[in-house]
């Protein structure tokens, strides 16, 4: 019988917590004891059917204390009890005691069995060590094990969220040459994740292999195919498999026209999406919050915000409830049209329903309200954040530090800098953007110029946004040459002037009757396809 190499794996006492008081539990442990009472003691089978019964309720805890009060009493477990005590330091994340317990079965003198070890890998996939359970796969079926198919998919499952699509489309092509045949959930998963990457041929051409193979797609296989479309502006091919879905008597469901509603939105095709809302609908298709997010944000995205209320309204008539998404997509459509106050009133609404406002409700109305110049608002929301434990992040400090800058308030910016450093939050490349245009519209070139420069040297990428603040900086001061030669650095550095580079400083030497310059660089810039 083939034997498994034990790896590395430590012990440590676990602490045990107090067993459930629920009357089937308490059966159980009465159960129990008395069996350990009996003479002679009853066979390791009936305690193996207690614990068990306690690992399907979910008691973890308490079937490990009762194993070890057994193996006190000198009753010697068996593989059926250590495999149940395996599952249970699984399902507890408690990865160094499970192998310690197939240790146990190797020095006992059994052999691990099938479920032992597909328990462990099941385990160490929970635990989100992929890697380890791939490796521990290999071991074992380098001597001789077999898993079976359910956890084939927790293994493919796990590498594909780690984003290991590759790894996991090898592992299909492993499991090929054995006894377990690759099934719909495992094709499913990969062409997932292969749609996630935005590698649709991929994932049609596993798609298509499925086929092939008389492994039928399913609802699942359709709609993941048709987000991967979406998400790569191919929506003519999201209609033919709409079409073939209809010829295979497979019906969409409200996951999968939200994506394509979601992806009508996204391109500003609101008319259409609303289109295919009515039809659904018609169809006896149920929205969903989903549904309804992705229409109003779309409405936004055109401007059109009274729609957007409109079907924020709607939803709540039909009898779905907003969330907290469907506030956040309000409350930031709001505040990007300078509807400050309508977005506040649902700001106070969440909170008059219970619905917990969260980091991205805060962003959005503290932007708001510091590009309509209520800074000190702006302010009391922060402080709010900080009561309610909802965590600031450099989006919330940009905004403020965007206002200090626009009200000339540069100084106060910098301190701020300084706090948010000292609060262990790091300034982004746009954050100092803000700053070297606060310094340029004060006047301060000079410190504009030592801020940009220290980026350089500490190797900051910069963009060429960042580009395009210093360069219109230098040409507002009358340092043309000076901009045209970090135009060419920018070139050296990997980044591509815009339009907005060339027009800043075509401009400029225009102004100042260098129009041999400018002509030179407008010849340059039609040549560069940017005009």
């Amino acid at each position: 019988m083939a034997t498994v190499r034990l790896r590395r794996y430590s012990h440590s006492s676990l602490p045990l917590s107090i067993p459930n008081t629920d009357i089937d539990v308490d059966n159980a442990i009465s159960s129990f004891n008395r069996m350990l009472l009996m003479r002679p003691i009853p066979p390791i089978l009936e305690f193996g059917k207690i614990l068990g019964s306690l690992v399907k309720t979910k008691h973890y805890p308490t079937a490990i204390s009762l194993s070890q009060q057994m193996e006190l009493k000198g009753i010697e477990p068996n593989v059926v009890t250590l495999n149940i005590l395996i599952n249970c330091y699984c399902h507890l994340r408690q990865m160094t005691f499970a192998f310690s317990v197939l240790g146990k079965i190797l020095k006992s003198g059994y052999q691990p069995n099938t479920i032992t070890l597909n328990t462990l890998i099941k385990g160490l996939c929970l635990n989100g060590e992929i890697l380890k359970a791939l490796h521990f796969h290999d071991d074992v079926i380098a001597q001789g094990f077999q898993l079976n198919h359910i956890r084939y998919g927790i293994l493919i499952n796990g590498l594909c969220k780690m984003g290991q699509t590759r790894a996991a489309l090898q592992l299909l092509r492993r499991i090929e040459g054995q006894s377990v045949k690759p099934d719909l959930v495992m094709y499913n998963t990969i062409i997932d994740s292969l749609c996630k990457d935005k590698l649709v041929n991929d994932a049609c051409d596993l798609y298509y292999e499925m086929i092939e193979k008389r492994i039928s797609p399913n609802v699942v296989t359709y709609t993941t195919l048709i987000y991967g479309f979406c998400i790569v502006g191919q929506l003519i091919e999201v209609v033919d498999l709409l079409n073939e879905m209809v010829l295979k008597n497979i019906n969409p469901n409200v996951y999968t026209f939200s994506i394509l509603i979601d992806a009508l939105c996204k391109e500003g095709k609101v008319k259409e999406a609303n289109s295919v809302l009515a039809m659904i609908m018609k169809k006896g298709v149920i929205p969903n919050v989903v549904t309804y997010n992705s229409l109003m944000d779309g409405y936004f995205l055109v401007n059109e915000v009274n729609k957007a209320k409109g079907v924020f309204n709607f939803m709540a008539q039909r009898g779905v409830t907003p969330n907290v998404q469907s506030y956040n997509i309000m409350i930031n459509g709001f505040c990007k049209v300078k509807q400050v106050d309508e977005a506040m009133n649902l700001f106070k609404d969440m909170c008059c329903k219970n619905i917990i406002p969260d980091t991205v409700t805060y962003n959005s109305l503290i932007d708001g309200l510091c590009k309509s110049g209520r800074i000190s608002y702006a302010w009391e929301l922060v402080d709010e954040m900080h009561e309610k434990g909802q965590p600031t992040s450099i989006i919330t400090y940009n905004s403020l530090l965007d206002a200090l800058c626009k009200n000339r308030c540069v100084d106060q910016a910098f301190a701020l800098l300084m706090k948010i450093k000292d609060k262990g939050i790091q300034p982004s490349v746009y954050t100092y953007n803000i700053l070297i245009h606060g310094l340029c519209k004060g006047g301060r070139l000079k410190d504009a110029q030592d801020v940009f420069e220290d980026l350089l040297i500490k190797g900051y990428c910069l963009t060429v946004s960042s580009y395009n603040i210093m360069i219109n900086g230098l040409c507002k001061g009358g340092l043309l040459d000076e901009a045209l030669s970090l135009k060419s650095k920018m070139e050296e550095k990997g980044c591509s002037p815009d339009a907005i580079t060339y027009e800043t400083i075509i401009h400029s030497f225009f102004e100042n009757d260098e129009n041999a310059k400018a002509e030179k660089l407008f010849i340059e810039m039609i040549a560069r396809g940017l005009l």
